[in-house]
């Protein structure tokens, strides 16, 4: 089986790179390579959705990123134990009407031994800002190195 490291049992070093590197995937957009860091009987929950697999994760991605433009994402480490990790997320976007969002939630994440998610349980909610209110603004893609963390955000 292929591995994704770093691999549980996670320390604080390494649940925090996890979940950057989460971030990272999901900031670039693409629901194939995004899909290669779960299991391939990956579990998910994203707010009212259940489905299990890569191929309905790949179908999943394709159609939030389609709604949810200009999507870009932050996320910060809450908690971890041994092969689970909790993180908060805040991501921006807009729809086709030029309407923008910051999305707040948490995750809920259960690794393989070899690094691949298996679990993953997401409680989102949507909250209406204004493009005045846009926080994050760096370009597509990942999030620079040098951009503040939620924390560092005041969020």
């Amino acid at each position: 089986m292929e591995t994704r490291p770093p691999l549980p049992p996670f320390t604080f070093e390494t649940a925090t790179q996890k979940a950057r590197m989460a971030e990272d995937a999901w900031n670039h957009r693409d629901p194939v390579k995004v899909s290669l860091a779960y299991t391939p009987d990956s579990t998910w929950r994203n707010r009212a959705e259940f489905f299990t697999g890569r191929d309905k994760i790949v179908e999943f991605l394709e159609r939030k990123w389609a709604r949810e433009l200009e999507y870009r994402l932050i996320k910060e480490l809450w908690a971890f134990h041994d092969n689970r990790i909790a993180v908060r997320f805040q991501y921006e976007y807009h729809d086709d009407n030029g309407q923008w969002y910051r999305a707040h939630g948490n995750e809920q994440w259960e690794f393989s031994p070899e690094g691949l998610m298996r679990r993953r349980e997401a409680s989102i909610n949507d909250v209406l800002i204004s493009e005045s209110e846009r926080k994050f603004t760096w370009p597509l893609g990942p999030r620079p190195e040098d951009f503040p963390g939620l924390t560092e955000l005041g969020l």
